[in-house]
C-alpha cells in the first residue's frame, strides 16, 4: 500500500456512495429550481409562470358567477392540479438546499408558501382560495428568467434602499403615529366637550380622523365642528403635506447610495439569497461557496 491509498476505516476515507449520490441529486435539482442560467432551469421556470398565470386567470374568474356556475368543476379540477404541482415544487425547493430553513422563512419561501395554503384552507374555510392571488408575486421572477438585466439590476437598487432606509423609516413612522395620537386625542376631548352627541365618539376613532386627514386622503364621514377642532384639522392638513416629502427624501438617498454594485441571478445553494456581485465567489449573505 502507498501513502495515499486508504481503507474504509481511514478518517480520511471517501464519502459513501449513496452520500454522493444524494449530493449529486440535491445539486442537480438545485440547478433547475433556483437557477436561470442553464436550460432545464430556464424551462422549468418558464413552465411555473405559465402555470402561475393560468393559476390567476382561474381564481379571476371564478369569482364571476355565472363562469363558475358553469364550469365550476373543470375550474376546480385545475386549480387543485396546479395547487398539487406547486406543493410539490415547494418540497423540492426545500430538499435542494443545504438549509432549508432560511429559504422557509425567506420573502421567497413565505410567498411559496402562501401560494399553495388557500387552496388547502378552503376545504375548511370556503372561499379563501381566492387568496390564492398572492402567487401572482412569483411572477416577479420574470426578470431573472428571460435576463432582463437592467430590470434585475433596479429590482435589487429598490431592495437593498428598502433595506437601507428600514431604520430611518421606522423613526419616522414613530413620529407621525405619535402625532396622530396626540392630535386624535385632543379632537376627541374637544368635541366632546363642547357637544356631547359628537361624531367623534371614541379616541380610536379620533385617531381614525387623524390619520385620514393627515394622509390628506380625506373620506369626509367625520369632521370636527368647532372652531378649535377645525383649526387642529387645519394644522394637520398642512403637516400631511410637509410630511409626505419625508419618506421620499429618505428613500431617493439610499437608491442613490444601492446603485453602483454590479449584480446577477446566481443563487447561493445554502441560504437561497441572489443578487451577488459579478466577481463573488462567496455568498456575501451566508459565506458559502457559490
Amino acid at each position: 500500500m502507498n501513502d495515499y491509498d486508504v481503507t474504509p476505516e481511514s478518517p480520511i476515507a471517501e464519502a459513501p456512495p449513496e452520500a454522493n449520490s444524494a449530493a449529486d441529486w440535491r445539486f442537480r435539482w438545485h440547478e433547475i429550481i433556483f437557477e436561470a442560467d442553464t436550460p432545464k432551469g430556464k424551462a422549468f421556470d418558464i413552465g411555473l409562470l405559465v402555470a402561475i398565470v393560468v393559476s390567476v386567470f382561474i381564481v379571476m374568474i371564478q369569482s364571476v358567477e355565472a363562469v363558475n356556475a358553469r364550469f365550476e368543476n373543470t375550474l376546480n379540477i385545475i386549480e387543485w392540479v396546479i395547487t398539487i404541482g406547486f406543493s410539490i415544487e415547494y418540497a423540492l425547493r426545500i430538499a435542494c438546499v443545504r438549509k432549508p430553513l432560511r429559504y422557509v422563512f425567506s420573502f421567497w419561501g413565505i410567498v411559496d408558501l402562501l401560494s399553495v395554503l388557500p387552496t388547502y384552507v378552503a376545504l375548511i374555510f370556503p372561499g379563501s382560495h381566492y387568496l390564492s392571488i398572492v402567487r401572482v408575486l412569483r411572477l416577479i421572477r420574470v426578470f431573472r428568467i428571460f435576463k432582463l438585466h437592467n430590470y434585475i439590476q433596479e429590482s435589487r437598487v429598490l431592495l437593498e434602499a428598502l433595506r437601507a432606509a428600514r431604520p430611518k423609516i421606522v423613526v419616522f413612522l414613530l413620529v407621525v403615529m405619535s402625532l396622530i395620537l396626540v392630535m386624535g386625542t385632543t379632537v376627541y376631548v374637544i368635541e366632546n366637550f363642547a357637544n356631547e352627541s359628537s361624531e367623534f365618539t371614541s379616541i380610536p376613532k379620533g385617531i381614525y380622523w387623524a390619520i385620514v386627514t393627515i394622509t390628506t386622503v380625506g373620506y369626509g364621514d367625520i369632521a370636527p365642528q368647532t372652531v378649535l377642532g377645525q383649526t387642529i384639522a387645519a394644522v394637520a392638513m398642512i403637516l400631511g403635506y410637509a410630511i409626505i416629502i419625508v419618506p421620499s427624501g429618505i428613500f431617493s438617498v439610499e437608491i442613490i447610495a444601492a446603485s453602483k454594485a454590479q449584480t446577477n441571478t446566481q443563487v447561493c445553494l445554502t441560504c437561497t439569497k441572489e443578487g451577488h456581485d459579478d466577481d463573488a465567489r462567496y455568498c456575501k449573505y451566508c459565506g458559502s461557496k457559490l
